[in-house]
């Protein structure tokens, strides 16, 4: 193996060299981490599982300086590039990445020494825990997995066209400096993988943005067992020969060293999966995912159910875990129920439900490595909030599993109450795919969301990127309907986009509350006060936003924001915001609207003054900050949102 201190010497003509020191080379390291680990995680092979693979990366990275001055060679090309590609510092921790990634990925030979890449890396190391990248889309999937069956040389190839941006003259260069013999197989092999270059910036590939997650408590817990019962039983080998007879007798009615748990045991036989019949929810009382059916093609396909409870209770490195906030991954309590069970895409999907938690498991149809494992938090739902679960996502599209009592699924832009519902297909329970603004990135323009009809009515759900969707309501807390209305979807209309805020965040309802209009200063008309709450399966983590929209607005501006207050909650129906407005003549003033129960609204600090009533309109300078706070009808004060 090669010594880090010496820099690799080009081939005549190829690269230019320029001297580096250590501390130069340290610059760059500093400055372009984050990038260096994600370029080290994506050539590496997938093969180790995840977390070995991301700590694989940083060390590789961490172990890329030089230990004195050395030769760095820079692509003549880049020399005039970026302040990033002209560096010869980055130039050289890129190559010695690109290198000892190849080199991890090498298979050890029985008469070499292993290179040092090839080892598990001394630092960085974490006991205890699992650390993983989050999880991205399937189609981050299924690059993930068409790049694992690639080559080290094509990944690095594909990597370098796609995060570096190199042209294949230069990955020619790159690849022949870090050693690669088959430069030309490489870049064939690499071009089979269609060139998805703008998924490399997924978090999926973020080695650095991590999710955290115990080992396997239960087995670390046997192994400890296991290390203490053999330094035990080492211990009285050592005595039993000194003693003389036969040492011990019979165990006599001692249970084995280790007895099994016969619930355990039962949560992960398929044999003994909860199948509900699919007529219980016409005479239920209950309209929760306790009465779904099981439905799809592979209900019965007892390997593939054995292989969603095995990986439910012990998921292994190359598994996929994520869970909404504060929802635990941990296996099963018992026998779950079976909710669906079939192909869907290129994965085959199993939803499972244990009473608390919707999880859901999918692996590649093709029988390549990994799997994905999502769990969402669903305790107490109830009719329009158990009416349907994400089945699939694919090309920026989403699929639902409908409750059997929905006779009707469409589709509708939210930011748009005029125009109206497109109508989607149910097969099975299955809806035709729907765009999702769940993964939807740069400016909202528009936002899709899906609307279900029961027996009770009509009721909008909203995808945020989680296994359920959110219900939209609309109205004072405490007694609000269902966002279906003429005057709800106008009141949504200009707000929909501010549902991006709460996407990832375990979000149950979202209310949206026309709490008040205030006359504008300059004569321009009234201006429209509403807020809007998130409310969590878990119960806290709340997310509460006041927002204005002046006459003429296509959208609202969120002016406040607050987050576990029971303002504009059904505890406390009330709220009050400010904002600091421009007219057209360019004045500046404080406009201020508490809800109608407020008698009284008053503002000190940069600006001050008082009215009575809701309503609140003073004169400001630029920049000027004040403190709100209102006076109810029952003589209770109320603070301003911030």
């Amino acid at each position: 193996m090669q010594s880090q201190d010496v820099a690799p010497r080009p081939a005549p003509g190829s690269v230019t060299d320029r001297v580096v020191d250590v501390e130069q080379a340290e610059a760059a390291l500093v400055e372009h981490y984050p990038r260096l680990v994600r370029l080290a995680y994506l050539v590496l092979p997938p093969g180790p599982g995840r977390g070995r693979r991301v700590l694989t990366a940083h060390a590789l990275v961490q172990r890329a300086l030089p230990r004195g001055r050395a030769a760095a060679p820079v692509i003549p090309a880049q020399a005039q590039a970026g302040a990033r590609d002209g560096d010869p510092g980055y130039a050289y921790v890129r190559l010695q990445v690109v290198r000892t990634a190849l080199e991890a990925g090498a298979p050890l030979g029985l008469r070499a020494w292993p290179r040092r890449a090839q080892l598990p890396p001394l630092l960085p190391q974490v006991l205890g825990l699992r650390l993983f990248p989050r999880s991205g889309g399937a189609d981050e999937l299924a690059l993930d997995q068409r790049l694992s069956a690639l080559s080290g040389p094509a990944r690095a190839v594909y990597v370098l066209r796609g995060l570096e941006k190199l042209p294949d003259g230069d990955v020619r260069k790159v690849l022949g400096e870090a050693g690669v013999e088959d430069i030309d197989g490489a870049l064939r092999e690499a071009d089979r993988v269609p060139a998805q270059f703008a998924l490399l910036d997924s978090p999926e590939f973020d080695p650095c943005s991590l999710q955290a997650r115990p080992t396997d408590l239960m087995r670390r817990r046997r192994h400890t067992r296991a290390a203490l019962a053999a330094a035990a039983a080492l211990a009285v080998c050592g005595a039993l020969v000194a003693l003389p007879g036969d040492g011990w007798g019979p165990d006599g009615a001692a249970a084995p060293l280790y007895a099994r748990n016969p619930a355990a045991e039962a949560a992960l036989d398929p044999g003994r999966l909860l199948r509900v019949s699919p007529v219980a929810w016409k005479t239920s009382a209950r309209t929760d995912f306790s009465v779904w059916p099981a439905r799809g093609a592979l209900v019965r396909d007892t390997a593939l159910l054995r292989r969603a409870l095995a990986v439910w209770a012990r998921p292994g490195g190359t598994v996929r875990v994520s869970a909404t906030p504060d929802t635990p991954s941990g296996g099963p309590f018992g026998p779950p129920q079976l909710l669906y069970a079939g192909d869907v895409g290129t994965a085959r999907v199993v939803i499972l439900y244990d009473g608390l938690r919707i999880a859901r498991y999918a692996e590649p149809k093709d029988g390549t490595a990994g799997a994905a494992l999502d769990f969402a938090r669903v305790d107490g739902a109830a009719g329009a909030e158990a009416a349907a679960i994400v089945l699939d996502r694919a090309d920026g599209n989403v699929r639902w599993l409908t409750a059997p009592w929905v006779t009707r699924a469409g589709e509708r832009d939210l930011s748009k109450p005029g125009a109206g519902v497109m109508d989607l297909t149910l097969t099975d329970g299955i809806t035709s795919p729907l765009a999702s603004p769940a993964t939807r990135s740069g400016t909202c323009t528009g936002w899709n969301v899906l609307q279900i009809t029961d027996a009770s009515g009509t009721h909008l759900l909203t995808d945020l990127g989680e296994l359920v969707p959110a219900r939209l309501t609309s109205g004072r807390p405490g007694a609000p309907a269902e966002a279906t209305g003429a005057e709800a979807l106008r009141t949504w209309a200009p707000y929909a986009c501010s549902l991006a805020d709460v996407r990832g965040q375990g979000v149950r309802t979202v209310n949206a509350w026309s709490y008040a209009r205030q006359p504008l200063p300059d004569g321009s008309g009234s201006a429209e006060w509403v807020c809007t709450r998130a409310e969590t399966w878990r119960g806290d983590g709340t997310r509460v936003l006041a927002q204005f929209r002046t006459p003429g607005g296509l959208s609202g501006a969120a002016v406040a924001k607050a987050g576990d207050v029971p303002g504009c909650g059904p505890r406390d129906p009330h709220v009050l915001a400010g904002v600091l407005w421009k007219s057209e003549g360019g004045n500046w003033y404080l406009l201020a609207a508490g809800d109608q129960r407020t008698r009284s609204v008053r503002a000190t600090g940069g600006v001050s003054g008082s009215a009575p009533g809701n309503l609140l309109t003073l004169r400001a300078e630029k920049g000027a900050k004040a403190d709100l706070k209102g006076t109810l009808a029952d003589g209770r004060s109320i603070n301003g949102l911030n």
